[in-house]
C-alpha cells in the first residue's frame, strides 16, 4: 500500500534522467581512462597549462603503474590491466597535445604547458623505447605500446613545433 504513494514521487525524479539523459553524463568529461576524481581536477583546472600538466601527471602515473604491473603481475586480468594502462597513457598525452594545439589556435599563453610536454614526452619516450626492445611478456600488450610510442613521439614532434608557434612571453620593459 505504501509503495503506491511514492510511485508518483519516483517518477517525478527519475523523469529527468529518462527524458535527458544527456544533461545527466554532460557534467563529467566521457574519459574513461580518468577516474572521477582526476576528471573533477581537469574540469576544475583554471589555465590551459595547468590541464596540460595534469594530463602530463597522469600518463605519468599510468606508466609507473604499467611498469609495476609487469614487475609484479596480478593474478587475474593482468593481460587488461596492462593494455587498459597503456591506452590510459596515451589517451592522456594525446588529452595534452590536443589542448596544446587549440591554445595556440586560440593564441593562450601555453609556453609553460609547450615546455613540460617536451620535458615529459622525452622523459617518457626512452622508457617505452625500452619495454618494445627487450619488455617481458611484450606479445600481451605490443599493439599498444606501438601506438603509445608513436603517439608521445607525434607529441614531442609537436611540442617542439609549438615553441616555435606559441607567442613570445611579454617583455617588460624599464620605465
Amino acid at each position: 500500500m505504501r509503495l503506491n504513494h511514492l510511485f508518483p514521487m519516483l517518477v517525478l525524479l527519475l523523469l529527468p534522467l529518462v527524458c535527458f539523459p544527456a544533461s545527466a553524463s554532460a557534467q563529467r568529461p566521457d574519459k574513461d581512462y580518468l577516474s572521477a576524481l582526476e576528471a573533477d581536477k581537469i574540469r576544475d583546472a583554471e589555465t590551459p597549462n595547468e590541464r596540460i600538466a595534469l594530463f602530463l601527471t597522469f600518463a605519468d602515473d599510468r606508466l609507473k603503474k604499467f611498469q609495476y604491473e609487469l614487475e609484479h603481475p596480478s593474478p587475474t586480468k593482468h593481460t587488461e590491466m596492462l593494455n587498459f594502462l597503456m591506452n590510459s597513457y596515451i589517451g592522456c598525452v594525446d588529452d595534452a597535445a590536443d589542448l596544446i594545439e587549440l591554445g595556440l589556435e586560440k593564441q593562450d599563453n601555453i609556453r609553460q604547458g609547450i615546455d613540460l610536454m617536451a620535458a615529459k614526452t622525452k622523459e617518457f619516450l626512452p622508457i617505452l623505447q625500452k619495454y618494445a626492445a627487450e619488455g617481458p611478456e611484450l606479445e600481451l600488450y605490443k599493439e599498444n605500446l606501438d601506438d603509445a610510442i608513436e603517439g608521445t613521439q607525434d607529441a614531442l614532434r609537436d611540442a617542439e613545433k609549438a615553441k616555435k608557434k606559441a607567442a613570445p612571453p611579454p617583455v617588460r620593459r624599464k620605465t
